[in-house]
């Protein structure tokens, strides 16, 4: 689901920028009032956790693959404004360091991962919840949100996808951009997703929310003003286990629709390089594809783990530092 540059237009990118801006303003200042200083550098964990399920690939036939994104999850733990700003920072740190997901596309990539999954997966979430009287009934919620939250924020990437053929062509009649339109866009990324990958987001979603409810049941997100204020350890192991687990992500093979770079993207039929990807921005990431130069495939997938996990935490504890807590009014 990470776009990458050049398969959207310039201006397609700029409307999702700014669509963008104004859910980044008032998410954080949702945080600042809802989130106290000493909690924030759980945003970082919850930034981490959202980075790693994102390198679990899963194969599904005809050779594409996909991931769980863990924003429904993050918005249960620390309401869907943290979500916002927390998964954006992930996609902004896989975009310049990893190369995963576009530069240009940043603000489309985190109106569908940032903005629109957590939020819509915490609105049916807690609507379910609201309704339900029966035991367990924020699991039952937190399952049907993140599986809704994940396909409504696939479904956005593929209208995004489909409209480009519609409005952008060269004077030979081809696409200058992504060359898939909504006849083919919708069905190859909502069948993914409604089967496998929503299941995946499922299954993070709740195992993560049960191993929490066990062992941390104080970072629920009702539970802001307890004590704690350091991440658990239990916590801290899931996050390194699932860090050791990640070159498993490597199995599956393939590229994630969508996802191809432009010496690909004819041979996986389209017929033709469209004129916008060859003469549009190529950024070098640092790491490429979570890949480190001179080693195994395999352990450069992991340390790539270890680098984003410990920059995002690093980022949000910098953040709290340098976060002035609300003077009470006498």
């Amino acid at each position: 689901m990470h776009i990458p540059d050049n398969y959207l237009s310039p201006q397609t990118c700029a409307v999702m920028a700014a669509a963008m801006v104004p859910a980044w303003i008032v998410s954080v200042k949702k945080v600042k009032k809802e989130i106290p200083k000493e909690k924030l550098p759980l945003m970082g964990v919850a930034a981490a956790f959202s980075f790693i399920s994102m390198m679990f690939n899963i194969p599904i036939p005809g050779g594409t693959t996909g991931h769980a994104v863990g924003g429904t999850l993050i918005a249960l733990l620390l309401g869907p404004y943290a979500a916002c700003i927390s998964v954006s920072v992930a996609l902004l740190l896989q975009a310049l360091i990893f190369g995963d997901g576009g530069v240009l596309s940043f603000g489309a990539n985190c109106f569908n991962m940032a903005f629109v999954l957590p939020f819509v997966g915490y609105a049916v979430a807690t609507f379910i919840s609201s309704r339900q009287k029966k035991k367990g009934k924020h699991i039952l919620g937190a399952a049907v949100g993140s599986y809704l939250g994940i396909n409504a924020a696939a479904l956005c990437a593929a209208i995004e996808f489909g409209i480009q053929p519609m409005l952008f062509r060269d004077t030979a009649g081809k696409a200058m951009y992504c060359p898939y339109g909504l006849n083919i866009s919708l069905p190859a990324m909502l069948i993914g997703h409604l089967t496998l990958f929503g299941l995946a987001e499922v299954v993070f979603t709740v195992g993560v929310l049960l191993f929490v409810q066990k062992t941390s049941p104080n970072l629920r997100t009702d539970q802001h003003r307890s004590e704690t204020t350091q991440t658990p350890l239990p916590l801290r192991i899931l996050l390194g286990a699932l860090v050791v687990l990640t070159p498993l992500g490597l199995l599956a093979e393939g590229t994630a629709w969508g996802e191809w770079g432009e010496n690909e993207i004819a041979a996986a039929g389209a017929g033709f390089t469209p004129s916008g990807m060859t003469s549009g921005l190529h950024y070098g990431a640092l790491l490429p594809d979570y890949s480190v130069a001179g080693l195994p495939e395999w352990f450069g997938y992991m340390l790539s783990a270890v680098i984003g996990v410990a920059a995002l935490i690093i980022i949000f504890k910098l953040i709290s530092s340098a976060h002035r807590s609300p003077v009470a009014e006498s």
